[in-house]
């Protein structure tokens, strides 16, 4: 009788973890340190497709300036596809999807980590790609 418990739990944690992905990508938490920030666990990395380093700090003022200079610019947001996870641990859940934007792919993988009740961004890696 616990499988399923297991599975649902599985289910929901992989939800969370995509809901929380997508919060990222939407421009308006982007653009917010306050929403981003509230995603991202305090011990966040990130190797990016530029293969820059990031910290939680850099990310967090790179989001926002980014974001700022792209909503004033119009750009189109960023789009995903193939975004699927499974859950690794009780409190790690591995997501991986493909992104969109300005005619640039990217490969994306995320491990969020659960902390207290809520799922936070612990790491991220983006590797450029060609269609």
């Amino acid at each position: 009788m616990s499988e399923p418990a297991r599975a649902d739990d599985a289910a929901a944690a992989v939800e969370a973890a995509i809901a929380g992905e997508l919060r990222l990508l939407d421009p308006e938490v982007r653009r917010s340190p306050e929403l981003a920030g509230a995603l991202l666990h305090p011990d966040f990395h990130e190797f990016g497709a530029s293969g820059r380093h990031w910290d939680r700090a850099a990310i967090i003022d790179m989001l926002a300036t980014e974001a700022g200079t792209e909503a004033e610019a119009g750009a189109v947001p960023v789009s995903t596809s193939g975004m699927r996870g499974v859950q690794l641990s009780a409190d790690v859940v591995h997501l991986t999807f493909d992104t969109e934007g300005d005619g640039r792919h990217v490969h994306r993988s995320s491990l969020w980590r659960r902390s207290d009740d809520e799922w936070l961004l612990y790491f991220h890696q983006g590797t450029p790609f060609t269609v």
